[in-house]
Order: structure tokens, then C-alpha cells, then sequence
């Protein structure tokens, strides 16, 4: 099975603004990326990240959209990603304008990654109830699945009553829908319902982020291995893309040798993509690694 690679546009580095977060900036790496045969790239989404957070390791991001709008428009055929886009922070209509637009606008090469969203304090900074917040990613699907096809939405949510939508133009195809997160509750809502699963590498932080532990490719077996039993217990039969935020799993500090066996053991299990974040101290420094990393891993 043939792995696909998403590279991740580094807006989070607000330390380093002219680097990272200017249009230049997106169009250059994004650009690149395409060259280098990357088949998407990805940004995250955090509209209200706290103080507290941010102070611990945590991270800035521009609105998903936007970002991936400006490298759509700097590129030609690269997939973009959202990883991931949390639905619930708004009302599903004004989502899916959101993804109406960049799936129009772009070609239809957009890849929808969502979930239910961990951090309790930018969901109360939104006004939106984090303890139903499983549910409320459940109506955004529903209303994003109807809406996207171009019929007359009609739907009674939560806190929201829609008597027929319609939204124009419809993208050529709707974008596939990949769940992220670790739980059983996500691995049952992607096989379920949607085109694909995106678990994450937890890092020794799976209570910080609320979901389950997988920091080992063990660990990462025994969740495909659930995923597959679920997909045959409710009878599906569609693939379903696994998409894995590998994180330290592909460091270039581990030998190549153990990289290239890393990534044939994720491929055997089911893994269809990997998300790759290249450190680097400026642009050209990440272009490098992406470069290398393409070169070794792509085109090889």
C-alpha cells in the first residue's frame, strides 16, 4: 500500500512572523511542497487559544481556511487539509459556507479533517458547551452531508433551527470527511459515517488532549485493529483512509533505516497518509528538510 505525505504550512510560528506567517510565506512553502510530490498540505485551527495554554506548549494558528486559500491559490493540484478543523466552535451553516468556499475556489481539492475538539477553555472563550460537544460535531456532519449536495436543508439543532438552506455553487464533489482523535467514540464516528480516521501521535499527553493513548505503533495496531473489526461488525465495505499524525515517530534523528521500516510497518497496518511538520530554525531551513524528506521518502 502506496503511503500519501501532507506537509504542514508552520503558521503557529508567530515567534518568527516574517518567516512563517505571511502570504509569501504559505505561497513558498506550499509551492514546494507540491514540487517535492507532497500530495496535500495542512494547517490547525484554534480561533481562541487561552493564555495558560499557550504557555505550555501550546499553539497559535490563522483561521484554516483562509491560510488554505492562499495555497490553493499558489498552487495548482496539492490536496489542503484541515488537522484539524473543529466543527463544533461554529454554527454549522457558517461552517460549511467556509467549506463550500475553499471547495469551489480551489477545484475541489480540499480534505476536510474534523473533530470534537480537547480545549476546554477556548470552547467557553466561544460560548460553546465543550461537555456536548460530540454532539454538536454529530449536527455539523449531518447539516455539512445535506448542504453540500445542494438541497434545501431543513434541520432542528441544538441551538439552531434551519427551514431549507441552500447553498450555491456546489462544489463538483463534496469533500471527503476524515474524524480525527483516539477514542472509540471517533473511531466509531469515522467508520461510521465519514471517508477516513486521523488518529494522532499522543506524545505522553493523551489526558491533556482527551482521548485515548497511541504513542507506540503497538498502540497504533491495536486502534486500526478495533477500527476494522467495528467497519465489519456495521458491515462497510468502502475503504476507509487512515490518516496518522506520526509526530516524533519520523524524526530525522532516528536512523533512515528505522524510519523507512516505521513507515512500512503504518503501511502494512492500514495507514493510507502521514502528516510531516519539518522542524527548522527559518523558510528555507524547513523547505530543506521537506526537500530531504521528499527525496528520501517520495521519490525514492
Amino acid at each position: 500500500m502506496t503511503v500519501s505525505y501532507s506537509l504542514e504550512l508552520p503558521t503557529h510560528r508567530v515567534e518568527a512572523p516574517a518567516e512563517f506567517v505571511t502570504a509569501t510565506a504559505i505561497s513558498d512553502i506550499a509551492r514546494e511542497a507540491e514540487a517535492c510530490g507532497f500530495a496535500a498540505v495542512h494547517v490547525t485551527d484554534h480561533p481562541a487559544p487561552d493564555a495558560k495554554w499557550l504557555d505550555h506548549g501550546g499553539h497559535h494558528a490563522l483561521d484554516p481556511f483562509v491560510a488554505l486559500s492562499f495555497a490553493a491559490a499558489s498552487t495548482s493540484g496539492i490536496k489542503l487539509l484541515t488537522n484539524v478543523y473543529i466543527a463544533a466552535y461554529r454554527n454549522p451553516f457558517l461552517g460549511a459556507k467556509s467549506i463550500q468556499s475553499l471547495a469551489v475556489l480551489s477545484g475541489g481539492r480540499l480534505i476536510l479533517g474534523t473533530a470534537a475538539g480537547y480545549l476546554k477553555p477556548e470552547f467557553r472563550a466561544l460560548g460553546v458547551d465543550f461537555d456536548n460537544r460530540g454532539a454538536l460535531l454529530d449536527e455539523a456532519l449531518d447539516v455539512l452531508t445535506k448542504v453540500l449536495t445542494g438541497e434545501d436543508t431543513a434541520y432542528e439543532g441544538t441551538s439552531f433551527a434551519a427551514r431549507g438552506v441552500r447553498l450555491r455553487p456546489v462544489p463538483t464533489s463534496a469533500p471527503p470527511i476524515w474524524v480525527g482523535g483516539n477514542s472509540k467514540p471517533a473511531i466509531r464516528r469515522a467508520v461510521s459515517r465519514c471517508q477516513g480516521w486521523a488518529p494522532f501521535n499522543t506524545f505522553g499527553y493523551a489526558a491533556a488532549s482527551r482521548t485515548a493513548e497511541i504513542s507506540t505503533l503497538d498502540e497504533l495496531e491495536a486502534a486500526i485493529g478495533w477500527a476494522k473489526a467495528y467497519a465489519r461488525e456495521i458491515g462497510r465495505t468502502q475503504p476507509l483512509d487512515i490518516c496518522f499524525s506520526a509526530g516524533n515517530l519520523l524524526d530525522d534523528n532516528r536512523s533512515l533505516d528505522e524510519r523507512h521500516a516505521t513507515v512500512e510497518r503504518l503501511s502494512a497496518a492500514g495507514v493510507t497518509w502521514l502528516t510531516i511538520a519539518p522542524p527548522g530554525d527559518d523558510r528555507a531551513e524547513v523547505i530543506e528538510r521537506a526537500k530531504s524528506f521528499a527525496k528520501e521518502f517520495i521519490r525514492s
